[in-house]
């Protein structure tokens, strides 16, 4: 296991209120670690807290309303942080929303995207450099989207900000590993099909397709430890050369001037799904 997961470690989660961020708030207290949960305020919040109390001594569990579009709340979570518990080892920036959106219609798209892509970039930027001084082992989690990779049509403004994410996650993580004395490192989690109530809609119960989100935090714990930057997460539709299959072909819309995702073009689909059927056979 990552040192930064030692008993009596603090981390944050934002967005932690439900879904993978509740599981892994659940997680970490189970572990020992001291965490704050930040959330928009109410009675979700508080249900978190009390939900996450139950894994753990009660006292080692905050739960501090933020919302992370704005900066002053999380200098606020930042201070309280340290008042209560001291020091951060672990930042899981994982707060998001996904409205749905459309391309001329432009309702949504400034809080998807301040939210889910600049929420990872104000947060990184608070917490970061903090975290780098300390010289001590460090993690910051940043949650992403097979999406924000391979973005299929249908929400543009979620696929940019997941997008968003990678490139900036990836260039963090460069930043950190050219730091001197910086022990830090960053992830790109990639979570797959995950019932949660983002990903629910009028569903009730999980598809047999979909994973808890507690199988996807035990995912992301093992490959943070393996020491892994991409936790590309499989689910129990998707396995991960499926997965490897879609990002490949992606890359190759540029790579042989195809259409832009030309996997859902009509012209393409037949050699599509010729390059999958290939994989299927074992072959390049």
């Amino acid at each position: 296991m990552h040192p930064a997961f030692s008993p009596s470690n603090v981390a944050v989660i934002t967005g932690g209120a439900s879904g993978i961020g509740l599981a892994a708030a659940k997680r970490f207290a189970a572990m020992g670690l001291k965490v704050a949960i930040a959330d928009l305020g109410g009675d979700k919040l508080d249900g978190a807290k009390a939900a996450v109390a139950k894994q753990t001594d009660p006292e080692n569990v905050i739960a501090v309303a933020t919302d992370v579009t704005n900066v002053d709340h999380l200098q606020h979570l930042q201070q309280t942080i340290e008042q209560e518990f001291g020091d951060v080892d672990i930042l899981m920036n994982n707060a998001g929303i996904q409205p749905g959106s459309s391309i001329f219609n432009p309702d949504g798209w400034t809080r998807i995207i301040d939210v889910n892509l600049f929420g990872i970039i104000r947060g990184s930027q608070v917490f970061g450099p903090k975290m780098i001084l300390r010289q001590k082992p460090g993690l910051i989690i940043n949650t992403g989207s097979k999406q924000g990779i391979t973005t299929p049509p249908g929400d543009p403004a979620y696929n940019v900000s997941k997008a968003g994410v990678k490139t900036f996650t990836e260039a963090l993580q460069h930043e950190l590993r050219n730091t001197k004395n910086c022990h830090v490192t960053a992830h790109l989690f990639i979570p797959g099909f995950v019932y949660t109530p983002l990903t629910a809609g009028d569903r009730t119960e999980k598809p047999a397709g979909a994973w808890t989100p507690e199988e996807t935090v035990d995912f992301m714990l093992d490959h943070v430890s393996a020491g892994d930057f991409y936790i590309l997460c499989p689910d129990n539709d998707v396995a991960r050369d499926l997965d490897e299959r879609r990002i490949l072909w992606a890359a190759k819309d540029i790579i042989q001037n195809r259409p832009p995702l030309s996997r859902w073009h009509p012209d393409y689909q037949s050699e599509f799904a010729d390059f999958l059927k290939r994989r299927d056979e074992g072959q390049e």
